[in-house]
């Protein structure tokens, strides 16, 4: 199992910056969605179950955007934002 996950792990780091942004951004509109679902008129059970959908969508877009990136790429994000905040 942990050979499959370092597998994976070096497939996405092979992949482009901005295929990790991307990947990254997609993990708000599932925030979004996740919690914004609880307005709906269905049951608890559809609500907890899509939650829990919507919401490991959320995260695993996330953790695979942050993979993706790795830390320079991150540190290559946070620069963009801070040069924004200058202007």
């Amino acid at each position: 199992m942990k050979q499959l996950l370092q597998r994976i792990k070096h497939w996405l780091s092979l992949l482009s910056f901005k295929t990790g942004v991307i990947v990254l951004s997609l993990c708000i509109p599932f925030y979004i969605l996740s919690f914004a679902q609880m307005a709906l008129p269905i049951s608890a059970a559809a609500k907890s179950a899509l939650w829990v959908v919507l919401f490991g969508l959320a995260k695993t877009f996330q953790y695979g955007g942050l993979t993706i990136l790795g830390a320079e790429g991150v540190k290559r994000v946070k620069r963009f934002f801070k040069r924004k905040k200058k202007i």
